[in-house]
Parts: C-alpha cells; structure tokens; sequence
C-alpha cells in the first residue's frame, strides 16, 4: 500500500493517551443542569485565558460561531465579516438559515479587513441600508494560509466600530499565539466575544467555547439549547479539553516549523503558483494553482493528501499526526512530481 501523509485538515488529530486517561476518569454530572463539574472547569479556566467573564462549552466550532450571531444580532441585521472567512463561507449558509442575518462580505484576501470597507458600510445605514449588528474577524485567517492578526488592527477595529460588537472566530487562536507571541488574552480583549477550537491543533477528539459578558453567556446557554447542543454528562469530552489547554498549546510550534518547510517545497515545485512561503506563518499552507483541484487528486494518488478550499486554491494543513519524516516524503513526493497537463 502507498504511503499516506494526510494533510487535509488538523481536525484529524488523535486524542492523546494524558487525554484519553482523563477521559476515563473524568467527574461528571448533567451538563443540561449547569452540574457537570468538568465542563465548569474547562468554561472558567477558558474564560481566564481569554480575559473574559464566562465561557460555555459547545459540540462545535460553528455552533460557537452561530451562537455568537444569534446573541449579537437580530434577523435582516447586516454583519460585516471577511468573505472568505468560515462563518460566511463554510457554516453551509448557517448564519441565513438559523438567524435570518445577512452580511456584507469585504475583501480578506490578506487575511485582515480595511478599516476602511468596514465604516464604509457602516455610514450607509444613512442611506437606507440595514442595519449593521456586528463585526467578525477570524484568527488566523485560515483562506489566506493561516495568517495570525495583530492587536492593533484587531483594537483599532474595535474603536472604529463604537457600541457595535465585535466576534472573534478564534477557532485557531492558539495557533495565533505562538506564532506572535501574543496572549489570548490580549487578542480577545477587544472582542465582544471569542470562539476557540479544542479539536483542531490542539488535538481533543470534540468541542469548543464560546466566551463573553456572563449577561451574553447565558444567553448563549439558550440559544445552544436551540441548536440541539446542550449535552448531558460531558464532562468526559470536557476533561480532554482541559488537557488540551493545559498541555497541546506549547507544541503547535512544531506544526508551524513543519508547514514551513512545506510552504518552501509547495514553492519550489509550483513556481507558476507565485506563492510566497514567507506567508505561511501557521500551520497552513495554501495557495493559488490553476489547476488546484487536479493537484490534489494526483498528489492524493502519490501518498500526500490535502484538499482545496476553492476552484483554484489549494490547501494543505500540518498537526500532531504529522512529522518531519512525513515532510521528507512529501519532499520526495514533490520533487518528482509533474501534474498532468489537462
């Protein structure tokens, strides 16, 4: 059988072994009735990293997000989010279905927002537009290769805006922090309220959190009853996402060091891509290819599977599952490599 490196996305991490002991022996309760003592332990060490009052653990990072959009804004409000970020182009139309919002979608090519885009539809309220609810960043920004934001955009921002609230999709903010060194604290401190994953670098086998004002996070506990995501004894997934914060966070310098060398190696065997590898400061290596999708089927035929996140825009994401032996075969991979002319 063909060697495979899969690097299709880091949700395919496995739970590690601290994990799965502590899955085992984890204290728990009916989270339905706020009386799982572990899934309170992961909200309030969660909110204490982010800086904020209260957290509520949820199944999913869409459902942070969607949850973030049901407490913020009210259906035929306007949000202004990046169009290529994951709550406008990958919930599957979520925000429109459950909510009844709209956005208006801004260029992101870069990963970041002109302050500038943002007022813009903000002062068009003058002009009879809809009303503009709230603001959403993603960070990082995994379109454009997981690019993580600075503070000071992501305060400035915030100031420009006013009253309106702002969300922080943070599904790979830990990512963010190591690559800037930057707390989550820091990164969260302008933000309304801030979404992270669990499952994804950080390698917990499911689950996410939703923090905020705890006026806002109770809020948040009825409308993720309205979505089906009120889980009972929990604290079992909980307690991995205790280890998770606790011990996965420090060693996504190693994912960012490996997506590195691929960016160098997707570079050199795609010149026609244009593709700077200096932009791949996360765990994602992504970049324009006209010919994106036939890339990924014949390097999947060859061992090295990744994916695309567009017509002509190809993705490959480094995690724990992945190791510099696997890079040294993609690079042997890569180096023989000529897609097929189509």
């Amino acid at each position: 059988m063909t060697r495979r490196v899969d690097l299709r996305s880091d949700t395919l991490t496995q739970p590690t072994q601290e994990m799965r002991d502590a899955i085992s022996t984890a204290v728990v309760g009916d989270d339905g009735y706020g009386e799982d003592p572990t899934v309170r332990a992961l909200e309030e060490h969660f909110a204490a990293l982010v800086g904020k009052e209260a957290a509520i653990f949820v199944p999913s990072g869409v459902m942070g997000n969607q949850i973030a959009v049901r407490i913020l804004a009210r259906p035929g409000d306007l949000i202004v989010a990046g169009r290529g970020q994951h709550v406008v182009s990958f919930e599957m139309g979520a925000a429109a279905r459950n909510s009844g919002v709209q956005f208006a979608a801004v260029d992101d090519t870069s990963g970041t927002l002109a302050l500038r885009d943002v007022l813009d539809i903000i002062d068009a309220e003058e002009d009879h537009q809809p009303h503009v609810a709230m603001v959403a960043l993603e960070n990082t920004h995994m379109p454009s290769g997981g690019t993580p934001l600075d503070v000071a955009d992501i305060n400035a921002l915030a100031l420009a805006i006013g009253e309106r609230p702002l969300h922080l999709d943070g599904a790979r903010l830990f990512n963010a922090v190591v690559a800037t060194g930057t707390t989550a604290a820091k990164y969260a401190a302008s933000a309304t309220t801030v979404m992270t994953c669990l499952s994804k670098g950080l390698c917990a086998p499911a689950g996410s959190l939703l923090a905020g004002p705890a006026t806002l996070m109770e809020q948040g506990r009825i409308e993720r009853k309205r979505l089906g995501g009120a889980m009972r004894q929990a604290g079992f997934l909980a307690a991995a996402g205790l280890v998770a914060l606790d011990s996965m966070v420090d060693r996504l310098a190693d994912d960012h060091v490996r997506a590195r060398a691929l960016a160098e190696l997707f570079a050199t065997a795609f010149p026609e891509a244009h593709y700077d590898p200096g932009t791949c400061r996360t765990n994602i290596v992504a970049f324009n290819h006209p010919q994106a999708r036939q890339l990924v089927e014949e390097l999947a035929n060859l061992g090295v599977d990744g994916g695309t996140i567009g017509p002509r825009r190809a993705r490959f994401v480094t995690h724990a599952g992945v190791s510099d032996d696997d890079v040294a075969f993609v690079a042997d991979v890569l180096a023989h490599f000529r897609p097929t002319k189509s």
